[in-house]
Order: structure tokens, then sequence, then C-alpha cells
């Protein structure tokens, strides 16, 4: 990493704020280069909390752009942060609406262009594709990071499965977030009235996700795949093979026009690819986006449209690890997606007809819904886990590497003796020594399988065939290596499992097959592809208080012999204690627990708890937040409960509990 200090222009920033047409303001710093000169302006537009949370993520970009000539814009969601009003839906209209405002009234600025970027990570990557949609005319071009173009599968379904570990733990961390107060050193002396205003709207997300157990009206709105002719902005679409997210790349770069949008896929989890996070290897991102910005919003013809469509990492072979500080593999290019180097080639499964009845508690070497980059994050060898599944195995041949790019496809042939039931498939790298390596894996609800806004019970004795998708991944199959299929019939704790599935299913192998898309080299196109090394602008000076206390382990099983039960603690690392240049002391707390029996698909749970405090000693300010989150279910509902306690110093200045059955459509 290269930290930089010398920029063309001298920069400055200010806070201000955003005038919204209902007349509620919006929160932003703006980073400018002291020119006389108009510039263009960028912006992220995200709700966690730009004086505190993103402050030091905020640091390493905001005034690199600001340094090459770009009023760059960091902007708190409406009812977050110190910003105005009540928080609503996450990405929904409101948010939207207030985002157009933002970029309009950015381009009427004296000192901006009129031409606008924006970009994002996660959330602020995704509700920035959101506002290309609505295709503000200052909006030239979009960098989206790690998201979404589908709402239903962002953090609440997977293969019109209901998740259980992610739905609830962003359901949790939203909550918590909501209930954050303003902090009075920026928002001023209405702080408190502003807080308990917006405490009174606060709702715990998962009443709306768990009320639309299908892909209805309510995820079609608003997610970008639905017309995609309707984004007018050039997009540079970015994702990680160890992101959840990734496949949002190989949709925009199918679907958007070929001399607007380019995309990129490194090895990375949930991060910018910049920040040298595991896994690497980390490339110079912000190098990268300032040659999109240059050509998109200041006209330069700088190459940065000659790039192939689709630049991709495709990983060499490796052991399993719940961690790399870098993989194995190389950059490859691709002119055209699908791409033209790429092949469908089907591996048949053999053998006899085979029942599976998955335990439970398979899926507790998943590793992490959405890595952040931490130790525990990805999944360990998957021998355990295949040891619980149906497995198929192909040896891969010759004297090259088997190298894969897209996304592998399953049909399978099923016989189903209850109603309702899962199938998680699993594709996995089988080295010499027996250890297996977890690919890339999909899901599928079996009541999806003609559709995820369908819910369809199963022809209880019949045979039929399911396809579905695994998510997509660049892979090499060393030679001597084996491809592993592994079918299982459960996958907790992120798939919620329903009364009966417990019994599994039964696979005909004659009906079945593996499809995976085998990528030919193209030296001319790959060897071409480069990046530069990751450099930032000089990081915020945060302070990490030491401590005696040994540090909770981030992922811990524990096994219930008598009762037949499995339990997973997770520590997510989100924070720790934080103190901030400007004196502000922030702590957090965060544990989330996920249950199940054996034999019990009922016996399902799950419970988070956030504990935060906000702590100014200059001033004496000093708020505390707890929250707790559980989800439950019986045969016909899930059973959600949630409390929200607020205090300012010792006095409880809110608690409120909500308690839901809400009805078991689908999920």
């Amino acid at each position: 990493m290269t930290i930089r200090t010398a920029f063309p222009h001298e920069t400055a920033h200010d806070d201000v704020r955003i005038p919204m047409p209902d007349g509620v303001e919006l929160y932003a710093r703006i980073w400018r280069p002291l020119t006389a000169e108009p510039v263009p302006a960028l912006l992220e537009y995200l709700p966690y909390r730009l004086t505190d949370w993103t402050a030091p993520r905020d640091g390493q970009r905001h005034p690199w752009y600001a340094g090459h000539g770009y009023a760059s814009v960091r902007v708190d969601v409406r009812g977050h942060g110190c910003s105005g009003g009540s928080p609503g839906e996450p990405c929904g209209d409101r948010e939207l609406a207030d985002g157009v405002a933002v970029v309009e009234w950015l381009a009427a600025q004296p000192w901006c262009t009129g031409s606008v970027g924006m970009f994002g990570i996660g959330w602020g990557g995704t509700n920035s594709l959101q506002i290309a949609a609505l295709a503000p005319e200052a909006l030239k071009a979009v960098v989206t990071v790690c998201s979404t173009d589908d709402r239903f599968d962002d953090a609440h379904h997977s293969g019109g499965s209901v998740l259980a570990a992610d739905l609830h733990a962003a359901s949790a961390t939203l909550l918590a977030f909501a209930a954050r107060p303003p902090d009075p050193r920026y928002a001023g002396d209405g702080w408190r009235e502003q807080w308990l205003a917006r405490l009174e709207s606060v709702e715990p997300p998962v009443h709306t996700w768990l009320a639309h157990q299908t892909r209805d009206a309510h995820w079609r709105h608003g997610s970008v795949c639905e017309d995609y002719g309707a984004v007018r902005a050039a997009v540079l679409a970015v994702g990680g093979w160890h992101d959840p997210y990734r496949d949002t790349v190989l949709r925009l770069v199918s679907h958007l026009p070929a001399d607007r949008v380019r995309g990129v896929i490194g090895p990375w989890s949930h991060q910018y690819p910049d920040r040298g996070l595991p896994p690497g290897p980390s490339i110079g991102f912000l190098q990268e986006t300032l040659r999109w910005w240059d050509h998109w919003l200041r006209g330069s013809a700088n190459g940065v449209m000659d790039e192939p469509l689709l630049r991709s990492w495709i990983s060499a072979s490796h052991p399993p690890a719940t961690t790399y500080e870098e993989l194995p593999g190389r950059w490859t290019g691709d002119p055209a997606w699908p791409s033209p180097a790429v092949t469908s080639v089907t591996y048949g499964l053999q053998g006899a007809p085979v029942a599976v009845a998955s335990p439970q508690h398979t899926g507790l070497d998943a590793g992490r819904f959405r890595p952040y980059g931490n130790d525990a994050d990805l999944p360990p060898d998957q021998r355990e886990e295949d040891a619980k599944s149906a497995c198929f195995e192909f040896p891969v041949a010759g004297g090259a590497p088997l190298e894969i790019l897209g996304r592998p496809q399953v049909t399978l042939r099923l016989r189903m003796d209850v109603p309702y039931g899962q199938v998680a498939a699993r594709l996995c790298d089988v080295a010499p020594d027996g250890s297996s390596t977890l690919v890339t894996r999909g899901a599928l609800n079996l009541s999806a399988r003609l559709g995820r806004e369908l819910a369809e019970p199963w022809p209880v004795g019949a045979y039929e065939d399911v396809v579905f998708e695994l998510n997509g991944i660049g892979h090499a199959f060393a030679p001597g290596h084996r491809i592993r299929l592994a079918l299982s019939s459960a996958y907790w704790p992120w798939i919620w499992p329903r009364a009966g599935s417990e019994a599994g299913w039964t696979l005909d192998p004659a009906g079945s097959a593996l499809v995976l898309p085998v990528r030919f080299p193209s030296p001319a196109v790959d060897d071409a592809v480069a990046f530069g090394p990751p450099e930032q602008a000089p990081p915020l000076p945060v302070a990490v208080p030491a401590t005696l206390d040994e540090p909770r382990p981030e992922r811990v099983v524990v096994r219930d012999v008598a009762r037949g039960a499995w339990r997973l603690e997770v520590d997510p690392r989100y924070g720790g204690t934080r103190v901030y240049p400007d004196g502000l002391e922030s702590t957090e707390e965060v544990g989330e627990v996920y249950e199940i029996r054996d034999g019990d698909a009922l016996s399902a749970r799950t419970r988070s708890t956030w504990r935060i405090r906000l702590h100014r000693p200059e001033s004496g300010w000093d708020v505390r937040i707890e929250t707790r989150s559980e989800i439950g279910c019986d045969g016909a509902s899930f059973l959600t409960s949630d409390e929200l306690v607020c205090r300012e110093g010792e006095e409880v200045v809110f608690h409120r509990t909500w308690e839901r059955s809400l009805p078991r459509t689908a999920g």
C-alpha cells in the first residue's frame, strides 16, 4: 500500500446540509480541490454515519479524489447519522428520491461542472445502481462495488429459500444502526429531540422481509434487473469471488450496452479492493476508478473503454483455509459476456439412486455469508460437510489445469415423499491428500423450482427434474485433483429448514448432471490485463485502546451430545472500541448465535445482541444502545422478537419490544 501525500491539487473539506424538497436536510461532507474552476462531483450515499463509522474508510478515498480534481461528497441517508428525518426502508423509494435530489443539488452548485458520478459498496453500490435507473440527467457514471441488481437476493434469500444467517444478522444490524443518535458535535443542541423522534419510527426490517417470502412485487419494485434499459449512466461493476453479490457483475456486463459498461471481479471479500484485506491480491482501485471518472465526467480519451468487457481473477488450486493473505492465480480478460472463450462441458452423474437426508447441522462449515476479511470468514476444509452429502467426483486429467469462469449449473432428478425441502450444491476442489476446498455453491428451495415468484409444493412421491445455477466463480483445478459435487438436503444456518424437510429426498444420478463453464485461455487478451498497486490518502488517525482481555473467538461450534443440538457462536468483529481524532469514543459489542437440533427442523433459532456506547468525555455526552433480536419458527410461522433500549447516561429514554408471528408462505 502506498500512502500518497502529494496530489495535483490542494484540498479542503466542509460539512454542509443539503435541503430536500420536503424540507428535511441531509448531512454531507464535501472534499474539494482548491481551484477556481468548476469540477465534476462524486457522490457516496449511505446510512453508515460519516462522522464516525465510515470516517476511516472515507478518509482513504474522498481526499484522494479531491486531490485529483473532483469534489468528493459523502452523504448520510435520511434518518441516519446527522441527517434529518426518519429511517425508511433500505434502498426504498424515499431514499432513492432523496438521492436524485442530492445529485441535482450537486450539479447546480457553482463549483460543479454539472456532471456527477456515484460510487459505493454494498448498500451504497446498490442505491447507486438504483438511482442510475431513475436517470437523473446530471448522473453520467457509476462505480458499483459488491452490490445487487435484485433486491430479493440482497441478504434475504438464496435460491428462493429464506436466509437464516444474513437475514437475521442484517436486520439486527440495521436496527442497531437506526437507533444511534445524531452526534451533538455536528447536529447541534437539537440532537436529543431529533433522536427521540427518530426512535419512534424505528422498525426491525425483518418484519417487512419475512412478509415477502417469494419474489413478489415488493422485491421487483426498485430491482435494476427488472429493466436494465433504464440505466443511462456508464457503469463500472466490481465484485469479489468471496462476496455473495459477485453475480451482479456478470449480469450487468451481459445486459448493459457494451459501450458503457465494464466489469472487474477479483478474489476479494465484501470490501473495496484497495484496502489490502484478505483475500488478496489488492489492486490500485482508486487509480482504476479515476480513469473511469476522467473518461465519463471529463471526456478524457484515456483508453479505459479499450479494456476487456470483463476482467476476472482465476484462482489456482489452493488448500482450504478460513483466510488467505493472497490467493494464487492470474488475471484474465474477456471481450464479451457470455464469453466466446467459455464452453459448457457436461459431467453426467453415475450410480444407483441414493437417499439423502443430511443432518440438520450440515452447513456449520459454510463460513460467513458476507465475508469482510476476518480470520474466520471463509469455509474451512469441507470433508466433514462432504461426509453429510451425496458426493460425485470427476478427475482432472492431462497436463494442464481445468479452468472455469462463470456459473456452474446442476440438473438433478429428485423424488420427495414430503411437500417441502431444499437442496444445497457445493463444488469442491479435492487435492491428492484428500483435503476439500470449497470453490462455489448454490441452493434451491424446491417449492421455488418453477420460479422464485412461486411457492409450489412438491408432488409427493414423484420424480421431477430441477435445474439451478451455482454462484459464479473463476477457478483452475490442478491436474491430479478431483472435482467434487456435494449435494445435501440441509444447509444451516444459511437456509431455514421447514417441517418435514428432515426426510430429505432421493436422487437419481441417471437423470442428473453437472455443467461447468470451462474457459480456454486467451493469452493475447489475458496477458495484457494488469492493475497498478493500491494507493490511498493518509489514513484517519483512529486509536484502538489496548486491552488485557482475551478476544472472543470469531466462530465457535458447540455440540450438546445428549440433546443432539448444535450451536454456532459468532463474533462478527464489527468494531470494538475506537477513539476518533475529534474525541469521540465508540464501542460496539456484537454477538450472534445460531442453534438447531438434529432431526428437528423446527428447532432452528437465531439470536443477536448489540451493545453500543458513544461517549464524548470532554462534554459529558454519553449514550448507550442495546438490542436483542431473535427468530424462531413453528410449522406455520416465523416467530420474531426484538427489543431496543436506549439510554442517555443512566436514564432510559426509549424502550420498546416487538413480537411478530409471520406466516411461512414459502421460506
